[in-house]
């Protein structure tokens, strides 16, 4: 047996790790919050929001013009047609238009009464005075007006619960009228690093000491992705401090994520400290590269999520494990992670026994598609890889590297352009 199959034997995959957590974490959805629609972008929505009537109310022009029935025009091609007033939107027409009269509209107005059609003012022939318009193009009912409930039907559901709000659905409750939506309230997150060697952002460092960036890193990371944030900050290479800041995390949050410390060494700690506050382990040891050996414990419903020290580690395993299940605390709706099959423009060789996930950037390749190409330096502690970086590439566990040429997963860091 390879060393790389000795190192990761008993390790499970991400998907699975996601699938132990998800069966036992506690969700927030009893928790309701109405909050205005300009807090709500990011936020879980709590429940289906319903078209409260039809968008829009009537039917109106597409286009400037002139509204008349597409049936007389039909009938009678060379009429010249009496303008008998004008629609602007927000200013209708009053009273019903005769057969044989047309109105001078724009666009978003009210279709009025008696007309089914607007000829497009590129195509009327006005008189010198304006009191007539002969029209040179075909016309048939409903052409250049939308119809009443063309953006939405009454009844209809405008966003299902369990949605991610973004600018788009903000943009669709405005337009049918909610000023406030009602949302699960925000999961909250402790975060807290572990060792000794750590100094925070800013602080004077000593040889063999280094500033904390996991810490910083994941705290972006969990607000981006909605949740608030409860810092526990840097704890020392101790069991019982660290025993003692899970159970104090695990008592007042929803989740609990740590990093560091997370191995079998004489100065990891994690293990020791879920035993002390009898935390039900569920997983310890994924089969990728970065981010083998997180593990993961639950109490009361509530998950600890130990990620690795090293950044791109710990960026890896909050990217496929962690940021999946806090979504399902979060009550929204399973979205899988977006994987894009992409061409490889290098060639890499892997161990097997695992999956892989390196940094890219994607270029145009000569026949315009896009093509991966690796990004920065390797190594699990090599931050400055992530910056600058538009994914990862997922290597499966049964390659034994990648040609170029060869389609692989592209896992996109920005996932939405709204």
């Amino acid at each position: 047996m390879s060393d790389s199959a000795v190192l990761y034997r008993g390790s499970i995959s991400p998907d699975e790790a996601v699938d132990r957590l998800r069966a036992r974490v506690g969700i927030v959805t009893a928790t309701h919050e109405t909050v205005g629609l300009g807090d709500a972008a990011g936020r879980i929505i709590a429940g289906d929001l319903i078209a409260p009537t039809n968008l829009p109310a009537s039917n109106n022009a597409a286009v400037d013009g002139y509204a008349v029935d597409a049936a007389f025009l039909a009938r009678q091609p060379d009429h010249a047609f009496q303008v008998i007033g004008r629609a602007a939107a927000g200013h209708p027409f009053g009273g019903a238009v005769p057969s044989g009269a047309a109105v001078r509209i724009f666009t978003g107005a009210v279709m009025p009464a008696g007309t089914d059609a607007v000829a497009m003012h590129e195509f009327c022939r006005p008189s010198k005075d304006s009191a007539h318009v002969q029209i040179d193009s075909k016309l048939t009912p409903g052409s250049n007006n939308r119809p009443a409930g063309e953006n939405l039907r009454q009844g209809e559901v405008i966003i299902a619960a369990g949605t991610r709000l973004d600018a788009a659905d903000t943009g669709i409750a405005a337009a049918a009228g909610f000023a406030q939506l009602t949302l699960f309230r925000q999961p909250v997150v402790g975060l807290l690093s572990m060792g000794d060697e750590l100094v925070e952002a800013g602080g004077d460092i000593h040889p063999g000491q280094l500033h904390d960036s996991n810490r910083p890193m994941l705290a972006e990371m969990l607000r981006a992705d909605g949740f608030l944030v409860r810092d526990f900050a840097i704890i020392p290479d101790n069991r019982d401090a660290l025993s003692d800041v899970f159970r104090v995390a695990l008592s007042t949050c929803d989740a609990v994520i740590s990093s560091g410390g997370a191995s079998d060494g004489d100065e990891d700690h994690t293990q020791a400290a879920m035993d002390a506050v009898t935390a039900e382990k569920l997983f310890w040891r994924l089969a990728i590269k970065p981010g083998r050996p997180m593990s993961a414990a639950i109490l009361d419903g509530v998950p600890l999520m130990c990620l690795p020290g090293n950044p791109v580690a710990a960026f890896v395993c909050y990217r496929l494990v962690a940021a999946p299940v806090l979504a399902h605390i979060a009550g929204r709706t399973p979205v899988p992670v977006l994987r894009l099959p992409v061409r490889a423009g290098f060639d890499h060789h892997k161990s097997p026994g695992r999956a892989e996930y390196l940094r890219v950037v994607l270029e145009q390749a000569e026949d315009g598609s896009p093509i991966m190409q690796l990004h920065g330096r390797k190594g699990a502690g090599v931050l400055s890889s992530l910056t600058g970086a538009d994914g990862l590439i997922e290597i499966p566990v049964e390659n034994t590297g990648v040609a170029v040429g060869d389609y692989l997963s592209f896992i996109p860091f920005r996932e939405a352009g709204l």
